[in-house]
């Protein structure tokens, strides 16, 4: 017997909101993980400095697990949605249970990661002091090896999305969210754990909102079983997830790359680099905030027209395309307006450590924070409209439209180089030919 799926069924608008909501609220709570950690660390007094440097080493990492994380979960969410549509309960606990198994596989790597190369890797990008390493090489150390949680509650956050059950996963996510904050407080200034204790407040955070996902789903989520059995690996079941999880995984994936990237040019750089590196990675935290709202958004587009694409639905895949480009746009606009009004007291979180270069970050981050806001909406039709390619299974094409983000920087500089040509030729030619009239002026009246 088939159980209706409200994907298919339900009103438009209110279905963009009903999945959009939840997803951009778990997004924008996994991008304040590391924002609240870098806020109470950098006021740890002389060592904060050293401490916000230590993070900016460490959040390449954080931004990949979370997109293996999201990208692994919109391929189970859309899965599971489907074969609830069909009324093929196998299929369901199948793609649950493998669900899982992936989840499992996913931490295993994580974990030899942080065991075997976090130092190396937080040792690449910095070109200065060793206790940063040390600090960053810590923080990595323990987010890495005890990341089941952040695994965990990504997969059993789907389980609940996928059937509709959405309060139930904001309930998991707000109550781990604020459980680190609480425990960052404890930890880092009562207890003096410096940057360990900011490593495991995000952690105990991220195994709360396991412990409550996984709680729901087992009490609450009637519509997906499943034994031992069906973790056992599935071809078929695997690919498919990868299959819509992939891109997303490598569209934010890409965010790690970028990041990574400045942060080796500014460790190699010999000049303030604790205001550059330190700015750029407070700056960049925040702005993944806006950023992880229009892909929570994405994600429930590629979740609702690969749906109803898979049912031959036209009308309602036009519709959902339009509105949530439409709510995404507005769900930006929300945060350009923020944060343009909220530059100063934002920053100022991060500007409270004792010393002249603390005050100057945060000097800095004001400027980036409304700079970088201007482009917020534009950066959310980009988002959706990757969001639409996935939805309709296209592999390349949004990978390929977030590449252009990359390549932001080197083609506003061939735009600005050949419009600097032609303005500096035009006003050159202008001169010049004034200075012809004078000089030939001065020749007639010299004969």
């Amino acid at each position: 017997m088939k159980t209706e799926n409200k994907m298919l069924t339900g009103s438009v608008k209110k279905l963009v909101w009903s999945m959009g909501l939840p997803m951009v609220v778990s997004m924008v709570l996994q991008a304040l993980y590391n924002i609240v950690d870098t806020a109470f660390v950098i006021n740890m007094g002389e060592e904060g400095i050293n401490a916000n440097l230590a993070l900016t080493y460490a959040f390449p990492v954080q931004i990949f697990m979370i997109a293996v994380g999201v990208g692994t979960g919109i391929g189970i969410n859309v899965l599971l949605s489907r074969s609830l549509g069909e009324g093929n309960k196998d299929k369901v606990n199948r793609t649950a249970g493998n669900g899982l198994f992936i989840g499992i596989f996913i931490y295993i790597v994580f974990l030899l990661f942080g065991l075997l190369g976090s130092k190396a890797f937080i040792s690449m990008q910095a070109n200065g002091s060793e206790e940063a390493i040390q600090m960053g090489s810590d923080y990595l150390f323990i987010v890495c090896t005890l990341s089941f949680g952040q695994v965990g509650y990504t997969i059993y956050e789907r389980f609940l999305l996928a059937t509709g059950k959405t309060m139930y996963s904001t309930i998991g996510q707000i109550a781990g969210a604020l459980t680190n904050v609480l425990l960052d407080y404890v930890f880092i200034y009562p207890l003096k754990m410096g940057v360990k204790g900011a490593a495991y407040a995000t952690i105990l955070g991220q195994c709360l909102s396991l412990f409550l996902d996984a709680l729901f789903h087992y009490t609450l989520n009637k519509e997906v079983r499943g034994g031992i059995k069906d973790l056992l690996p599935k071809k078929d079941i695997i690919l498919g997830i990868f299959k819509l999880g992939i891109p997303a995984i490598i569209m934010q994936g890409l965010l790690s790359i970028m990041m990574l990237g400045v942060n080796l040019i500014l460790g190699v750089s010999p000049n303030n680099q604790e205001l550059m590196m330190g700015s750029f990675g407070i700056y960049y935290k925040i702005q993944q905030i806006p950023l992880f709202a229009a892909f929570g958004m994405s994600n429930a587009l590629i979740s609702l027209v690969s749906a109803n694409y898979e049912m031959k639905d036209s009308k309602r895949v036009k519709e959902l395309v339009k509105w949530v480009i439409i709510d995404t746009m507005i769900v930006a606009l929300v945060f350009t307006v923020l944060f343009e009004a909220l530059a100063n007291p934002i920053s100022a979180l991060f500007g409270l450590a004792s010393g002249n270069s603390s005050t100057e970050i945060a000097s800095t981050v004001i400027s980036a924070i409304r700079i970088a806001s201007i482009g917020f909406i534009f950066m959310a039709v980009s988002v959706s409209c990757q969001g639409v390619l996935q939805g309709l299974r296209y592999v390349y094409s949004p990978v390929i439209t977030s590449l252009l983000r990359w390549l932001s920087f080197p083609i506003a500089e061939i735009l600005t180089s050949i419009i600097s040509y032609f303005i500096t030729r035009k006003q050159l030619k202008a001169s010049v030919s004034k200075i012809e009239v004078k000089e030939n002026n001065l020749q007639a009246s010299l004969s």
